[in-house]
């Protein structure tokens, strides 16, 4: 089964939680906190594997997450960091946000890695929360959680050349003719389920990649037929080659038929549409293709139109010169111009508050933001210091004068994430 997307919701791990301790050993009496720090969780790290073709392996994985870092310890001992999860996928993957639709990364290199999903932090053990002026203090921190995203994962497979046409116009046959590649050919439309790679060396020693891509139809770049699926394997090559039935077998018209499979290729993507190309005449032992040929070449006088006929391998070592011909003068143009990708922190202004207090019908404050989120979770409110620690960074930012400005009163209720405060002015 060809795979070339899949949607996988990523959960990196927690960091380890700190450790609330202290020194006790006989004739010490006063031997200081000696709680240790978590470990990091485990980051999810995507790495190109060469010997991947598919992304089959993640098609049936709904999830994956990352392993929580070790919990500190007494007597100074910090947890250990979490092994990172390596996520195996195929040269040629891009990486999606699912939710912002930004992209994260385009790994097209063996070996190529990306962290996908940071961990967490570990938490903090008492003995990092000692000051000179608070010599002891009775807190820890939980780990911090991990990132949370959804991802879609597409492939798009790396060769120099793209095929495309419409069905049954021969670039399979083409493809096996000069190749090591040994594609499905048949007298029906659609052969061709998945693209196909074919490695072409020439007899100078120049040689490329070629990929024969699903035929397209009219309405391919919006969904129809098998298009829409594999016209995104089209963009990682440096030139399409549009192999065109001159012949008429099927009784389409030759001149129709480029026209429209342009006119899908533009629909697409401007940059596709923009690449360069060369035309195969392909077919050329039927009766009527010197004619259409004449026509096309009239329609089309700027185009380089090459001569072949496929079933009895004519014009084949001439094609695959031209082609590398132009191969050698043709740069690749980068798929996506920003080679930065997603940026963890948008814009951030000046004075924006970095959460928000609304009310609902029931009359609770319900308060939203990461940083509260976050350190809403690493505290531990079981321990006093911890929870007096908590309340003074919310005062800190501005939390209890936003509510009071907003007209909370005394013994209301207050949300943060599923947990209900009382307000306290």
């Amino acid at each position: 089964m060809y795979v070339d997307e899949v949607v996988i919701d990523l959960i990196a791990g927690n960091g380890g939680d700190g450790c609330t301790s202290f020194r006790r050993e006989k004739y010490i009496p006063f031997g200081g906190p000696n709680g240790g720090n978590g470990g990091k969780g485990s980051d999810i790290v995507f790495e190109v594997d060469k010997g991947l073709k598919t992304l089959i392996d993640l098609k049936y994985r709904k999830q994956i997450k990352g392993i929580k870092g070790v919990n500190g310890k007494g007597s100074d001992r910090h947890g250990a960091n979490a092994k990172d999860v390596i996520v195996k996928v195929p040269e040629g993957t891009t990486v999606i946000d699912y939710d912002t639709g930004l992209v994260i990364c385009d790994l097209i290199n063996d070996k190529d890695r990306y962290v996908i999903c940071h961990g967490g932090r570990g938490g903090r053990g008492n003995r990092a929360f000692a000051t000179q002026q608070e010599p002891a203090p009775k807190m820890s921190e939980y780990g911090e959680p991990g990132e949370i995203k959804k991802v879609k994962c597409e492939v798009k497979v790396i060769a120099d050349v793209g095929l495309v046409g419409m069905p049954s116009v021969g670039k399979s046959t083409i493809l096996s003719l000069i190749s090591n590649a040994s594609p499905k050919i048949a007298a029906y439309h659609f052969t061709t389920l998945a693209p196909n790679l074919g490695v072409i060396n020439l007899k100078d020693g120049r040689r490329f990649v070629m990929a024969d891509l699903p035929g397209l139809i009219e309405g391919a770049s919006e969904g129809a037929g098998l298009g829409e699926r594999f016209l995104k394997h089209a963009m990682r090559t440096k030139i399409i080659v549009h192999v065109i039935d001159m012949g008429s077998f099927e009784g389409r018209n030759p001149i129709d038929d480029y026209k429209q499979i342009r006119k899908e290729l533009e629909k697409y993507d401007e940059k596709l549409a923009r690449k360069a190309e060369i035309i195969v005449a392909n077919k050329m032992d039927l009766p009527d293709a010197k004619d259409n040929l004449k026509k096309f070449k009239n329609k089309f006088p700027k185009l380089k139109v090459i001569e072949i006929s496929a079933i009895n391998n004519q014009g084949l070592d001439n094609m695959m010169v031209e082609i590398a011909d132009l191969l050698d003068n043709t740069e690749l143009e980068p798929l996506y111009e920003d080679t930065k990708f997603e940026s963890h922190i948008i814009y951030k202004f000046k004075n924006e508050k970095p959460y928000t207090i609304t009310r609902d019908s029931e009359g609770v404050w319900i308060i939203k933001g990461a940083e509260i989120e976050k350190l809403f979770r690493m505290t531990k409110f079981q321990e006093d210091e911890s929870a007096l620690r908590f309340a003074r960074k919310l005062r800190g930012m501005g939390v209890e004068e936003e509510l009071e400005r907003l007209g909370a009163q005394r013994g209301d209720d207050v949300q943060i994430l599923d947990y209900m405060f009382t307000f306290k002015e």
